[in-house]
């Protein structure tokens, strides 16, 4: 299987190869999608015509307004169904869609002529804090290089749990939040729109089985209760959250908007890109050891988009830089008997490389305003502006495969 009867280009993120999962709405609802090239693929109409046939799918399970419910028919199912896909549309293909006018142009529709919808009902939201060189870099900003990590930063995978309300798809435009602030130590705090605002280049992982209260996962498994990835931009409030952090944490700084983008990739898509990762030392605890690759050598870009249009890559860095992988994360999540759910959602921290083109966040790129960054329009950032768009992107690249991501986009507004 190495070609589509549907054309692809060369650097799309969606080849035969990918077969992701996203939500489609028009104007009588939702219905589930895949993707391949350029045509979104109407699975609740590739159900009714009889090409799904023989999988044990429920009626009408594609035609829901999120996935959760398919996702949770667990890994034996879903996996079936891409593969399924695949053997549908790849080239030698001998399932009758190819040369059927009628049910194609029901099934395939151009991507430019549909509206993505959140794809999950996120229940859950988990944020972790995983990626060394960013907490090095924040570290070293406000304490000193030779007291940058807390002391359990290399014992334990460090996380939040954060507001699933305000998890919005990709493309949906937000207000610049307002809060507290306490700009000059010796005065009181103020009230107003944030003044340094910030993206956070992540990645998000969507749970597909579920536990039950008191189950732990542990990292042999973890991986069967994954059910894909997202691009996650975590946006923060920096000038709320210093004020507010101490001492339960991010807050309102937080909850105000986080974008996903609106394919969820399967575990099963990126196998070829599993990496080893960092040797951890100081040794971990048992429930934390894992073996195998568990990283994911993944390719991240972050650009701001100015109001006219004028675009600037700010950060090239890649998901294969996390400390704490994934399996980890959720062995450590449930360890103390934590249940977690279909469609629930994990975040893993703002990913930041070892080189300063390879950081996460304006707060490291601009070095809490220190370096700002030039735009080709003359102006600089030190934090993100009204009126920017950031887009983050992520793929991977194998043996002449590009399996990618798509991108997450967000249009800053003024505050109202």
């Amino acid at each position: 299987m190495n070609k589509s009867w549907i054309a692809v280009a060369a650097e799309s993120d969606f080849p035969i190869q990918n077969i992701p999962f996203g939500i489609v709405k028009n104007g009588n609802g939702w219905y589930a999608a895949s993707r391949i090239g350029e045509y979104a693929i109407n699975l609740a109409i590739l159900q009714e015509k009889g090409y799904l046939k023989g999988l044990s799918l429920p009626d009408g399970i594609f035609e829901r307004q999120y996935l959760n419910d398919f996702i949770a028919l667990g890994k034996p199912v879903t996996n079936k169904v891409r593969e399924r896909i695949q053997r549908i549309f790849e080239e030698e293909s001998k399932d009758g869609l190819r040369g059927n006018t009628v049910h194609r142009n029901k099934i395939m529709k151009d991507v430019k002529n549909v509206t993505m919808s959140l794809p999950v009902q996120i229940g859950d939201y988990t944020d972790f804090y995983s990626s060394e060189q960013h907490a090095f870099n924040v570290g070293c900003m406000f304490r000193d290089p030779d007291n940058a990590l807390m002391p359990n930063w290399k014992h334990l995978p460090v996380g939040y749990h954060g507001r699933s309300s305000s998890i919005v798809i990709s493309g949906t435009d937000f207000h610049r939040p307002k809060g507290q602030q306490k700009p000059n130590a010796n005065e009181p705090p103020v009230f107003g729109p944030c003044k340094l605002l910030d993206f956070e280049l992540e990645m998000g992982f969507i749970i597909g089985k579920g536990t039950e209260l008191g189950d732990a996962i542990t990292t042999t498994n973890a991986s069967d209760h994954i059910f894909g990835l997202c691009v996650f931009n975590d946006w923060s409030a920096r000038d709320l959250q210093k004020w507010e952090y101490v001492p339960l944490g991010p807050f309102l700084a937080k909850n105000f908007a986080s974008h996903l983008s609106p394919w969820i990739v399967t575990l099963e898509a990126l196998e070829p890109f599993k990496t080893s990762g960092p040797s951890q030392d100081p040794k971990v605890l048992p429930y934390l050891e894992y073996k195998g690759d568990h990283h994911y050598d993944i390719e991240l870009e972050v650009a701001i988009e100015t109001e006219k249009g004028e675009s600037k890559t700010v950060s090239q860095s890649n998901f294969k830089y996390m400390y704490w992988n994934m399996v980890q994360q959720l062995a450590h999540h449930t360890v103390n008997g934590c249940n977690v759910r279909p469609g629930d959602m994990m975040a893993s921290g703002t990913i930041s490389g070892p080189e300063s083109h390879q950081y996460g966040s304006m707060l490291e790129i601009a070095w809490q305003g220190t370096k700002p960054v030039q735009m080709p329009d003359g102006t600089e950032r030190k934090f993100i502006q009204d009126g920017d768009t950031v887009v983050m992107k992520g793929f991977g690249t194998k043996d002449g495969v590009r399996i990618g991501f798509g991108e997450v986009r967000a249009k800053v507004l003024p505050s109202t």
